[in-house]
C-alpha cells in the first residue's frame, strides 16, 4: 500500500491479529484506558475478517518492526447523504514518532475515504491529548463545537434493548 524508506504500510490481514492486539493494548496504557480494554484475539478477528467485517485495518513497520496501525470503518451523514468514514485508532509507539509514520497513516486513511467517495472523516480525540490535537489541527482538522459523545454500553444497554 505505501513502502517508502524504511516504512512500510499495508492492509492488516488475519496473521497480524496477535499484533494489532498488542498495539490496542500499548494505546489503551497511553490514553490510560486499560480498565475499559476488553478486546480478545477472536473478537478482533471476527471484527475484522469474521462473516460480516465492522472495520478495516492497516499495519505499519518501521525498518521491519512494528510501528503503529489504523483501524476505521464506514459511517454514514444523513445530512450528506453520503458515507463518511470513521477513524477509530490511530497509534505509533512511543519511540517510532517523528518519523512520518503516523502522518502517512493518516494520510492513507483520508485517500481511502477520498476514494470511496466519503462526505467526510471523523475521528475522537482525548481533551488532554495535546499532542495528537496539534497533529490534527496541522493537518487541517477542526474540532466540532456544541458536538456532545454519548455512549450506552453494559447494562444500561442491555436494559434498553429489551425494551424494544
Amino acid at each position: 500500500m505505501s513502502e517508502q524508506s524504511g516504512l512500510l504500510i499495508r492492509e492488516a490481514t488475519p496473521g497480524d491479529i496477535g499484533l494489532i492486539l498488542t498495539l490496542i493494548k500499548e494505546l489503551a496504557e497511553y490514553e490510560k484506558l486499560t480498565h475499559t480494554l476488553f478486546a480478545t484475539q477472536e473478537s478482533m478477528n471476527e471484527a475484522l475478517f469474521g462473516e460480516r467485517p465492522v472495520a478495516e485495518a492497516l499495519v505499519a513497520y518501521y525498518d521491519d518492526e512494528p510501528a503503529g496501525y489504523a483501524i476505521y470503518f464506514h459511517s454514514m451523514s444523513t445530512f450528506l447523504g453520503r458515507a463518511g468514514l470513521y477513524l477509530e485508532d490511530i497509534y505509533v509507539r512511543p519511540h517510532l514518532r517523528g518519523k512520518g509514520i503516523g502522518k502517512t497513516l493518516f494520510s492513507i486513511v483520508a485517500n481511502i475515504a477520498v476514494e470511496r467517495k466519503c462526505g467526510r472523516m471523523e475521528w475522537q480525540v482525548l481533551r488532554w491529548n495535546q499532542p495528537a490535537i496539534d497533529f490534527y489541527e496541522a493537518h487541517g482538522a477542526e474540532p466540532l463545537d456544541g458536538w456532545l459523545t454519548m455512549r450506552l454500553t453494559g447494562e444500561s444497554l442491555s436494559k434498553l434493548a429489551k425494551n424494544s
